[in-house]
């Protein structure tokens, strides 16, 4: 030992205790893809910090995984507190595009040597 005390990197919070113990969303879970932004509606002052730091990083439309990212919860935990904020209608979702309805690749790469060829 170095006597060095460790920088904890993780939060002190356990998943299990930001979820209320909950794994499961209670109905379809947002896929990770799934757009969210918050409603513009008055927010309560009984939610729990996790909630609200969601709510200040969606401003705009960010995407499950965008969520986890900012504020340093994995996926399955944001799905849960997110289908929370969806039931209390403070945010608004908007699901990922089918992979069917996608632009094709392939027109878009000519489109863009079309391009690059006229420059």
């Amino acid at each position: 030992m170095t006597g060095r005390p460790e920088e904890r990197t993780t939060s002190a919070v356990r998943p299990y205790v930001i979820t209320g113990g909950r794994a499961d969303t209670g109905g379809e879970p947002l896929s990770w893809e799934s757009l969210v932004m918050a409603a513009d509606v008055d927010v309560p002052p009984s939610l729990q910090p996790e909630h609200r730091m969601i709510l200040t990083h969606c401003q705009g439309l960010l995407s499950v995984a965008e969520v986890a990212a900012h504020i340093g919860q994995s996926p399955p935990v944001v799905q849960v507190l997110l289908s929370d904020l969806l039931e209390w209608g403070l945010i608004v979702s908007r699901p990922p595009i089918p992979p069917a309805e996608r632009t094709d690749l392939s027109v878009l790469r000519k489109v863009l040597h079309g391009l690059e060829s006229r420059l």
